[in-house]
């Protein structure tokens, strides 16, 4: 009776049940564990960010002030009113004749934020000048909104914390104030209303 010897020989070794051997081309079940793992951990990181990021969205009180309609059919030449919008103080203010030339007389080049009149107001409307009311220095509400407030060297406006002047196009002049005060989005919807945002 012949006696046959086992060779380690990979071509005369049994096949593995269940699969590629190790080595092999084919996929293993440790191969799905770790992608159903990574896929788990995926949807699970998901189901974590999406409510964070949504919760960073605006409320429904600001999406409701994301604009507003202001009537400027009362605001006498050379005055103005300060209004709330997104929770922030706006300058609304008709500038005089004389105002809106002195702003136009001033040379661009000798501005620390260099920008026209016609920059800062929309044409055809540049007697109506529309601000942020926060100082560009550290967020006061200057003073010269109506004639009866201080409006500085400059006849704009003047903030009383750190003393920044501004013109009457609303462009920094004197002080430690870096730019001029921010204009908003605006537009007239007819000559007396404009709408803010």
């Amino acid at each position: 009776m012949a006696t046959s010897e086992y060779v380690d020989d990979p071509n005369q070794r049994p096949p593995v049940i269940g699969g590629e051997e190790e080595g092999g081309a084919g996929p293993r079940r440790r191969d799905f564990l770790n992608i159903a793992a990574v896929s788990f951990a995926g949807v699970g990181a998901a189901a974590v960010v999406v409510p964070l990021v949504n919760q960073m969205n605006p409320s429904a009180d600001v999406l409701a002030l994301a604009s507003i309609e202001v009537d400027v059919s009362k605001i006498a030449e050379g005055s103005g009113i300060k209004v709330a919008w997104r929770k922030q103080p706006v300058f609304v203010r008709r500038l005089t004749a004389k105002e809106v030339a002195d702003a136009n007389k001033v040379p661009v080049s000798e501005l620390r934020d260099p920008e026209t009149l016609a920059q800062r107001t929309k044409p055809g409307k540049e007697n109506w000048l529309i601000t942020m009311a926060v100082c560009t220095h550290l967020g006061c509400v200057p003073l010269g909104v109506t004639p009866s407030e201080n409006r500085g060297e400059f006849g704009g406006y003047f903030c009383p914390c750190h003393g920044s002047q501004y013109d009457t196009a609303g462009r920094i002049r004197k002080g430690p104030a870096p730019k001029n005060l921010a204009v908003p989005e605006y537009s007239f919807k007819s000559n007396t209303v404009v709408q803010i945002g």
